[in-house]
């Protein structure tokens, strides 16, 4: 099948959350309906279609948004020790004015609108429709590049390098420097269906991506991610590792080594340091990730029922990952905070978004593989990030290539330093050329 290219937009209806969109025919040829016969002259029956790739527009109804309104003027503000500050959580004078801010300024039309400036589709992959954004390049020699974010992200992490991705000429690149794009929201994120049986977990999730990318007609691409779009990612060079170019990742996790191997090298004491407090930081930090993953559905009920609710939950952790000075805002913008936080409020997906981290648990054992990568594989180190891992220790785990210490930046490399995430990526993939 031919990559998608065409742009026809569809409206996206909600039933509270996001809906089917209507079937329109799938770009590319179709399959024939008669089956040829044999050589014999027997009939063979036609091998089922796939699923169609649907193009596919985010609009949000009015009654959602009214509802919305409707929700955050009757906020009930939790008490707060005098001047605590984020200590405990999310800042009660922060989250006043991020509120306020929500109510009487926040445009999502407008945000909406710039989403979908974007080539948006969707498809049905193991019982699951899935959402993605396929941006394909000018250039006809553009290296396919397969992103994938983590929680509590989205896809809209990545509106600020998709174009220097896909244009790099005017964005100070060269015409090799050029991706196709392929950005998919997980399933139980976003736009992408909620499952309604249990197992979607990191393993499940990347079989269905290198379904998609086998649908969209690439055989070799390389892949992108952070926080659970590394690991997913991960999970695709050890099962398909024949179609993977390189493996990019700005979030470096390693484990238990994998049997018979051993570090090269020592890591310096200063690099044992940072890691130990790095693991200290975030042992302060993971209250989350253990409510997700053993009791995600009680969670649920009061995120899916507050607004206000919601936003802290997500609002708190770009606070905690970001390269701040003591507000999210130094690192990401209100309006992109908000807008992230919104995907999960329209799509109603805060339960089976914090699913993801039950089923890695329970189904696939936790986020570690025990075996050896040997795709070539980059890690670009963010400062702030929430596990610091040395190049030492990364070694034995992957075929690792590339290992650049980045000068800033936190958790959230696509939006808060698009430009040296996008630099990095480029002289990776240019040194497998």
């Amino acid at each position: 099948m031919r990559p998608i290219t065409a742009r026809v937009l569809l409206l996206l209806l909600f039933t509270g959350a996001c809906g089917s969109a209507p079937e329109v025919p799938a770009a590319g040829p179709l399959a024939d309906p008669v089956a040829n016969p044999d050589a014999m002259g027997r009939w063979i029956p036609a091998a089922p279609e796939e699923p169609a790739v649907e193009p596919f527009t985010i609009h949000v109804p009015d009654a959602v948004l009214d509802d919305l309104r409707h929700r955050l003027a009757l906020v009930r503000w939790p008490h707060e020790i005098d001047q605590s500050g984020w200590k405990y959580g999310a800042d009660l004078g922060y989250m006043k004015e991020l509120v306020a801010y929500w109510q009487d300024q926040y445009d999502w039309r407008e945000r909406e609108r710039r989403l979908n400036q974007f080539d948006h589709f969707r498809t049905t992959i193991d019982g699951v429709g899935l959402h993605f954004l396929h941006q394909r390049s000018e250039h006809p020699e553009a290296t396919p590049l397969l992103i994938t974010h983590g929680w509590p992200g989205s896809v809209v992490e990545f509106m600020k390098i998709i174009e220097p991705l896909t244009d790099p000429v005017s964005h100070g690149g060269r015409a090799e420097d050029a991706f196709h794009v392929v950005a998919a929201s997980i399933p139980g994120f976003g736009f992408s269906d909620q499952p309604n049986e249990a197992g979607y977990g990191p393993d499940r999730v990347a079989d269905m991506l290198v379904t998609l990318m086998d649908r969209l007609g690439y055989t070799r691409y390389v892949v992108q991610g952070g926080d659970w779009g590394a690991i997913i990612g991960t999970r695709i060079a050890l099962k398909a590792p024949e179609r993977l170019i390189g493996l990019h990742l700005n979030f470096c996790p390693a484990g238990p080594l994998p049997a018979g191997t051993e570090p090269a090298a020592a890591p310096s004491e200063a690099e044992l340091e940072r890691m130990r407090a790095s693991q200290a930081a975030f042992a302060d930090e993971s209250g989350y990730s253990a409510q997700q993953g053993t009791r995600p559905q009680t969670l649920g009920y009061g995120l899916n029922d507050s607004p206000v609710g919601q936003a802290a939950w997500i609002v708190e952790k770009f606070y905690a990952w970001t390269d701040n000075d003591g507000s999210p805002e130094d690192a990401v913008t209100r309006d992109e905070l908000l807008t992230n936080v919104m995907v999960y409020w329209v799509t109603q997906t805060p339960t089976s978004s914090a699913r993801l981290y039950y089923e890695s648990r329970h189904v696939d054992g936790g986020i570690f593989w025990g075996e050896r990568v040997t795709v070539p594989t980059a890690c670009a180190m963010f400062p702030k990030e929430v596990a610091y891992t040395p190049r030492a220790l990364l070694e034995p785990h992957f075929n690792l290539v590339r290992y650049t210490e980045m000068a800033k930046g936190g958790h959230f490399a696509a939006m808060e330093e698009p430009e040296l995430l996008v630099e990095d990526i480029r002289a990776f993939v240019e040194g497998l050329r």
